[in-house]
């Protein structure tokens, strides 16, 4: 259990940013977090969503 990743959908990564999904697209596209397309669905590791959340936390820009 250990070695599963957590992986998320735009929509919770959205909800964990307070942010819309459009948004979180926006910071895919400019290559500020990393994620996977798998099917019709972006998926993120929970790990890069709560480190991105800590760099904009410190530079919000």
């Amino acid at each position: 259990m250990e070695n599963e990743k957590l992986y998320l959908r735009s929509r919770d990564v959205a909800h964990l940013l307070d942010c819309s999904p459009d948004d979180v697209y926006a910071v895919i596209s400019k290559g500020e977090m990393p994620a996977v397309k798998r099917g019709r669905y972006w998926l993120f590791r929970y790990e890069d969503v709560i480190a991105y959340k800590e760099r904009e936390k410190k530079d919000p820009s």
